[in-house]
């Protein structure tokens, strides 16, 4: 017989029984056969690591992972949110959804703020951050333009607003008396002011705007913070060697501060998809919907809660789909300086 490599020893049933005993058992409990064999040693780690993450795990599966699961199953039922009587309907609450035309609008106007909103506040923030840290010439090397630190308290200053007072007040810019109006009539543009800002088809354009006013200077901190750790000598480097501020940011700073881009797009991303207090506080009803509002109509107007759920669980899977999808693409080998 040909003997079996060391610390590879197959195990007997009995012994996978030991090791299995030994596995869940504090280590003073331990039976003496498994301590004394070689493989008790890593056994012993990963006993260590799955009982100190035992725990947590526990209270991430009691509140995080069971509301999926029931939000799943009461999505396959008639539930109506107020009573304890339900019935089973299988998959007819999606069959619904898909003929729904109100979902599918929902669901558009989700979908363009998910892909504009990030685009356009990151885009920002990039371009902000930068002016703000490169922008200027100390000493013969670059650094950031006088003042910097004001205009980050400025750009940050709606991060310290709720959401519900940014949504009253654009409301009332937005409003047919609204800033907004009066400042196109005050510049004579006074045909391009509308009655309906937020209940036409620039509806969604007017809280994407609010959107990236609301979040583009919480990425202007952020991506001045990761700008901030990129060497100074690396960029002394690229203006002797004449490269300019266009080839020092796509060659430079974006490269190396790609990984919180790549975290900002995904979160940026379900800050869109989570508009609902901002066009449910900002937006008339049936101005427009997002899948948020909608789900909320759905849930607590029409007293459809298995309905409402389905619709929470077509959201869930967008965001999972967005999140994943922004891992892979944005993956890159680590730069090391």
């Amino acid at each position: 017989m040909k003997d079996t490599p060391r610390g590879q020893e197959r195990l007997t049933p009995r012994d996978a029984l030991l090791f299995t005993v030994a596995f869940l058992v504090p280590p003073r409990f331990t039976p003496d056969r498994v301590r004394r064999d070689r493989r008790y040693r890593k056994l012993d780690q990963r006993r260590f690591i799955a009982w100190f993450l035992a725990l947590p795990l526990l209270v991430y599966a009691v509140f995080v992972v069971s509301p999926f699961l029931q939000a799943f199953f009461y999505s396959l039922t008639d539930w109506t949110g107020y009573s304890a009587t339900y019935t089973f309907t299988g998959l007819e609450n999606y069959q619904r959804m898909l003929e729904d035309d109100k979902f599918w609008e929902s669901l558009v106007n989700s979908l363009l703020l998910l892909v504009i909103a990030p685009l356009v506040t990151l885009s920002l923030g990039l371009f902000l951050a930068y002016m703000l840290n490169v922008g200027g010439r100390r000493g013969g090397a670059t650094g950031g333009v006088a003042g910097a630190r004001f205009y980050k308290v400025v750009y940050f200053f709606p991060q310290v607003l709720s959401i519900a007072v940014i949504a009253i007040i654009w409301a009332r810019i937005y409003s047919p008396t609204g800033l907004l109006n009066e400042g196109l009539g005050a510049v004579g543009l006074g045909s391009l002011e509308r009655e309906d800002w937020l209940g036409g088809d620039v509806a969604v354009l007017c809280v994407l705007a609010v959107l990236c006013w609301a979040f583009v200077g919480f990425y202007v901190v952020l991506f001045s913070a990761a700008m901030s750790s990129v060497p100074g000598e690396i960029y002394e480097a690229a203006l002797l060697d004449g490269a300019g501020r266009s080839v020092t940011f796509f060659r430079i700073t974006l490269p190396l501060t790609w990984d919180t881009v790549r975290t900002g797009w995904i979160y940026m991303g379900i800050q869109a998809l989570d508009s609902f207090a901002l066009v449910d506080v900002m937006v008339p009803e049936h101005g427009m919907d997002v899948l948020p509002s909608y789900l909320f109509e759905k849930a607590f107007r029409d007293a459809q809660a298995g309905y409402a759920t389905a619709i929470g669980v077509a959201l869930f899977l967008v965001t999972l789909v967005f999140a994943l999808l922004m891992m892979l693409v944005g993956r890159r080998e680590r730069i090391e300086l």
